[in-house]
This record gives C-alpha cells, sequence and structure tokens, in this order.
C-alpha cells in the first residue's frame, strides 16, 4: 500500500494517530519539541533552558520564576513528565489571567509538597502574593463542579447562570444544614450510579521520585480542576472564576534545584469535533430511533410472525422493516448527560405459553417482561433478580439444561441465576459459584475452557471449572488469571488460532482501553495457563491497525464474513460516565469496530485481529446483538445508546454472491 493510500484509509476510518501521540489519555493539539523556547515567555527569577525537546528551570531565587505560553487557554488537558534530582518545588498555572495591577491569577497545580489545588495571585514580578486552597467539587459525574442542582447527580449551572464562587459556596456551607433532596434511585445530589459522591477518589501522593521522572495530568474544564500524580488520580476542586478564566499555561520552580519537563502535551477542550459520518462498504446503516433510550438491544420474533424483532429501550420494532415501533414499558428518553434506565437486554419465552418475553437489566435489579400475547399494551413487570451488582450481563445456557440463564455478579461474587419454571415470575434461583471479592462490575463471559463439554464462567480474575457433578449451589474451581485489567465487556470464549483450545476475547477496562486475547497453553500435565496477545492499548501504545478508542464497555461476537470463525465486535459507549472527564477521551468519536479474527501461523501466538471500522456515530452501550435480521446467513449489528439505535446490516453475503456470477 502507498503512503497516500495509507493515508487514504486512515482518514477514511477516522483512526486516531496514536503511534504519534505523547499521551496514555489524549492525541494533543501542541507538543513541545526541539531546543527552542518559541512560542513561550518569562517571568520572575528563573533561568529557563530548552534541549532535545526537554525544558529546564533552575531557580535565581527562592521565589523562583514562571516559564508562560504565549497562548491562552479555558477548558485544557495539560499532560507533561518532570524530574526534581533532589527536592524540589515546582507546579503548574493554567488560566494565568492578568490582574488590574499587570500581575497574574489563575489556578496553580502543586507538584511538590502541597496537596490539592490553589488560586494563586502573582505581582507584576512574578513573585506569589496569595494562595488560596479550592473547594471540593460537589459533583463527580459532571463536567461541571457546582451550580444548581438538576436531574439525578448532574448539577447545572443553567444556559445564562454563572457557577457559584468559592465564596458563595462556603457561605452556603456556613448555613443550617436544609434536608437532603433525594435524587434517582434514592441518591442525594452530587452521587452517581453506585452512589459515589464527591471526593470519590484518594488524594495523589504529594512526594515526586526524586532523581526520576513523573507524570502530571492536569485538566480543567468549565469550573472543575482534576488532577493525576504519577497515575493516582485526586479529588475534583472547583474554581471561582464562574468558568470564565482564559490564559496560557505556565510551569513554575522556586527553591533551589533545578527541575526538568519533558513530553509536554496540550489538547485546548473547547474545541470538539464530531468526524464525517463513514460507515464500512461492508454494512448498511438503518437507523430505528434518533433518541437515547438505553444502553442495549436484543432480537426475537415478539409478535411470532416469524421475523426477529428488534428490542431496544421501552420499545420492539417489527421487522422486517422495523419502522413500526411499540411500548412494552413506559417511553422516556435521555439526554447523553444522564444514565438511562435500560442497561442490558435479551428475549426468550421463560414463561412457557409460546410468546416470547424480555429480560431488561435497570441498573441494579433485573425484570422480566411478560409478553401480553400479541396486545398492543404494556406489559407486565417482575422483579426477578433483586440486586446485580454488575454492570455487565451475559446470558445464554450455563448448567446444559437447554435454558438460557443470566450470568452476573451478585453481590462482588460471580453467580448465575436460573428460572423456576413452575413459577418464572418469581424470584429466581441464584446459584453463586466464587468466592466473595471475585465479582467486579465490569467483564464476564462462558463457555467450555478445558474441553469437557460444560460450561466454564470468566472474568477479569480468571476461569471457574463447571464441576462434574453438575452447576450445584457450590463455589466452583477457580483457576487465576492475571493481565486481564480490570474489567472491560463481554468476554469472548471460542477457539481464536485454530488449535483446538479455548482462548478467551476481552476489552482489558470498561472505562478506559484496552483489547487482547489470551491463548490457552497446556503442559504435559494438561495445565492451563494462558499468554497475553494485545489488540489495543492506549495511545502512546503500538495498536492493530492504530486503532485507538476508549470506554469499550460492551462487546460482541459473531461470524461477520462467513469464514466459519467468531469475530469480536466492540465499540466506544459515549459518555460512560455522563459528560465528564472521568474516564480518558470522554468526546473521543463514538465509533464501532468490527475486528476480524484471521488466522495466521506467522503472527504471535498463530492469530491477528484486523479492526475494520463499521460506523463512527453510533458506538455501544453496555450491550448489543450480533444475529441473523434477514435469515441470509450474516449476521447483522444491533446498538443502542446515546446517539440513538441502529442496525448495521451485514452486506457481504450479497458481495460474494456477486463475486461468484
Amino acid at each position: 500500500m502507498s503512503t497516500k493510500t495509507l493515508a487514504a484509509a486512515i482518514a477514511a476510518a477516522s483512526i486516531l494517530p496514536a503511534i504519534f501521540a505523547v499521551t496514555h489519555d489524549f492525541v494533543p493539539d501542541y507538543t513541545f519539541k526541539g531546543s527552542a523556547l518559541t512560542g513561550w515567555h518569562s517571568l520572575g527569577r528563573a533561568t529557563w533552558r530548552a534541549a532535545n525537546g526537554e525544558i529546564t528551570g533552575k531557580p535565581d531565587a527562592p521565589e523562583g520564576g514562571w516559564l508562560l505560553m504565549d497562548k491562552g487557554y479555558q477548558d485544557v488537558n495539560f499532560y507533561t513528565e518532570f524530574r526534581c534530582t533532589e527536592k524540589c518545588d515546582a507546579g503548574i498555572l493554567v488560566r494565568a489571567q492578568k490582574t488590574a495591577d499587570g500581575g497574574l491569577k489563575g489556578v496553580y497545580v502543586p507538584l511538590t509538597g502541597e496537596r490539592g489545588t490553589f488560586e494563586v495571585t502573582l505581582d507584576k514580578d512574578g513573585k506569589e502574593v496569595s494562595r488560596k486552597p479550592m473547594l471540593a467539587a460537589t459533583a463527580q459525574f459532571s463536567r461541571i463542579a457546582v451550580g444548581t442542582p438538576g436531574n439525578g447527580s448532574m448539577p447545572v449551572p443553567g444556559f445564562a447562570r454563572p457557577a457559584q464562587t468559592l465564596e458563595e459556596q462556603q457561605a452556603e456551607a456556613a448555613a443550617p444544614p436544609a434536608s437532603p433532596a433525594a435524587g434517582r434511585g434514592g441518591a442525594g445530589a452530587g452521587a452517581g450510579r453506585g452512589g459515589r459522591g464527591a471526593g470519590g477518589f484518594a488524594p495523589p501522593s504529594n512526594e515526586p521520585k526524586l532523581g526520576d521522572w513523573n507524570t502530571i495530568d492536569v485538566i480543567i474544564d468549565t469550573d472543575m480542576v482534576t488532577t493525576s500524580l504519577n497515575g493516582r488520580r485526586g479529588g475534583n476542586t472547583a474554581t471561582s472564576d464562574r468558568m470564565m478564566g482564559f490564559g496560557p499555561v505556565a510551569l513554575h520552580v522556586a527553591g533551589t534545584a533545578e527541575v526538568t519537563f519533558r513530553d509536554l502535551a496540550l489538547k485546548d477542550l473547547n474545541r470538539k469535533s464530531e468526524p464525517k459520518e463513514q460507515v464500512s462498504s461492508h454494512f448498511r446503516k438503518q437507523s430505528l430511533s434518533d433518541f437515547f433510550y438505553s444502553w442495549g438491544a436484543a432480537a426475537g420474533d415478539i409478535n411470532k410472525d416469524g421475523i426477529p424483532d428488534v428490542v431496544a429501550g421501552p420499545f420492539y420494532f417489527l421487522g422486517p422493516d422495523y419502522t413500526e415501533r411499540h411500548e412494552f414499558t413506559t417511553a422516556l428518553s435521555y439526554a447523553p448527560s444522564l444514565f438511562p434506565e435500560g442497561h442490558n437486554y435479551f428475549v426468550y419465552d421463560y414463561t412457557g405459553d409460546g410468546w416470547p418475553d424480555i429480560i431488561c437489566v435497570n441498573s441494579r435489579p433485573i425484570f422480566l417482561f411478560v409478553n401480553p400475547q400479541g396486545e398492543s399494551r404494556r406489559w407486565e413487570r417482575y422483579n426477578i433478580v433483586p440486586n446485580a451488582s454488575s454492570e455487565v450481563e451475559v446470558f445464554g445456557d450455563i448448567d446444559g439444561d437447554k435454558v438460557p440463564d443470566i450470568l452476573f455478579a451478585n453481590q462482588n461474587a460471580m453467580a448465575y441465576a436460573t428460572v423456576d419454571k413452575a413459577n418464572p415470575t418469581g424470584p429466581w434461583k441464584v446459584h453463586t459459584v466464587s468466592e466473595p471479592g471475585l465479582g467486579p462490575a465490569h467483564g464476564m463471559g462462558f463457555g467450555d475452557i478445558n474441553g469437557d463439554g460444560r460450561m466454564d464462567i470468566v472474568n477479569s480474575r480468571g476461569w471457574w471449572e463447571q464441576p462434574a457433578t453438575g452447576a450445584g449451589d457450590k463455589p466452583w474451581p477457580f483457576h487465576a488469571v492475571t493481565g486481564m485489567g480490570t474489567g472491560g465487556a463481554e468476554m469472548g470464549v471460542y477457539d481464536v488460532n485454530g488449535d483446538g483450545l479455548t482462548d478467551i476475547v476481552t476489552a482489558l477496562a470498561a472505562h478506559s482501553y484496552g483489547l487482547a486475547w489470551f491463548e490457552q497453553k497446556r503442559d504435559a500435565q494438561k495445565n492451563i495457563t494462558f499468554v497475553r496477545h494485545d489488540i489495543m492499548g492506549d495511545f502512546a501504545s503500538k495498536s492493530a491497525g492504530n486503532v485507538v478508542f476508549t470506554e469499550p464497555h460492551a462487546a460482541a461476537f459473531g461470524d461477520l464474513d462467513g469464514d466459519g470463525v467468531p469475530d469480536l465486535i466492540v465499540g466506544k459507549r459515549l459518555f460512560s460516565h455522563l459528560e465528564s472527564h472521568l474516564d480518558p477521551d470522554p468526546y473521543g468519536p463514538a465509533v464501532l469496530y468490527w475486528y476480524r479474527t484471521v488466522r495466521n501461523p506467522k503472527a504471535e501466538g498463530g492469530a491477528e485481529f484486523v479492526p475494520e471500522l463499521i460506523h463512527n456515530r453510533s458506538g455501544v452501550g453496555s450491550q448489543f446483538v450480533v444475529t441473523d435480521l434477514n435469515k441470509d446467513g450474516a449476521p447483522e449489528v444491533v446498538t443502542s445508546g446515546p446517539k440513538g439505535t441502529f442496525v448495521f446490516w451485514n452486506q457481504m453475503p450479497a458481495r460474494r454472491q456477486a463475486a461468484r456470477r
């Protein structure tokens, strides 16, 4: 492939340039390179020099000095690495705006010594005249720190209403406490899903590693400031500039020791872009709904006409056209900055009356909606599992009775629920297969790992072997596997490289990035181990096809190209923690990718995953479905999320038939 062709392919697929990125968490607009301080100016008593992409500051007096960019920013993500050969005093200033007396004021993040962030004022000579601690933010799942409480957990300032100042916050804090207003789900304002309120992160260590490189990541957006020192995130704090502060970023050194900065990178968060829409030539996009109703989708013949229908949010869409929809539960659309009701869906006739029912996981409870046998009305709802503590559920036959079960985490232990066929609308039987503490919120699946014909259960900690005596009600034997991340989406369990052994394919972190497959190995004694092969890393890593995206919260598996080997379908869950900066690259394109499983003896592990963009303006939710809707032998991809509900019709059978002709 020529350089020109390669560049066009990258642009067409909206692939992020991971191999050129400096940081792990974002693709910068600006990086410092070279040996000249062009575009910077100094203030105060310090000497600054540049060489080979590094900037070194040496204090000329105890109060030190500043190196300011010539360009100003308001909302910005700033990253650098710094090194002190001895105990030093350094920091980062953002929104450094001029004061009436010719000095500066801005938000200061110390890299050594003090914890927290501060509002700092400098005189015209760069000498610090005041330093005031900033208050903790009152919201977590939001890009706005303080303001008028809105729906659920998100405080909003209103279209033209400025945020509260710190003084107003302090005055409000000194007033007698009012009765807490319960938000959606019983959580007060400032608490999101899971009940975590403000200050949910431990403060980062305030001491850098001497003689070694340290990392600092600073995000200031609206009135929220978030810092991460050496990868450990601190609590969010609030500015008092009513979201209007604007000015350059500055480096600071004081005391006696010099400090060196490298890999300095910056992204202007005020500038956001939506990519030109791209749809793979292997698929045809059909939009079923333009609104945000759910994070999940399923399929089944709801009206018993022999044609699969689509279930997403509160609706089922009737095939084959999918233009007519019916409300099976009360419909409520959401803003992308709110958590939806429906997270995971499944269709099966659990009541045995011949009419398919709908399973819906609503945050914590799991509900069974019973089909009213074709009547055009809302369906009766039954709480069959009161508390599923995971954000991923997987449906399928685990115990071998040919009836699909529900795999989930129950009170932080791995479990699955089975229907009581005599009382399907009553509480289902919950079988706990792991010890407590081994059931994380993300990442799980099942399949026959050891080849004994029974379904085993996997998650990011390892796998549980189903006993020869059957599923039972006791914990199953556990086999730990390292390197599987913090837990991502549904995990694939199939033979990737064709060696006859079952492998594992998984997202590594639902709210970060990473895809990998784990090749099964067996020694002479038939002991099972796994070797990790990375598919996608972060923005500073090598990834298949140079494709990198964050928040792979949902994945599914199916043979899209008809070669007899399952493929990985995965994408980004846009605003996974609402419109906040809790997760890296929250405003990145809402992509949906197909990773074709290619068995290749020359590839690492005997297989490779080749990415192809299906669509760049839809993404995924918590779960989606890959199924053959038109019965042509090639499965479609059905997704639902903040961008709406979509069917991506597989066009590869028609292409193969045309090629034969």
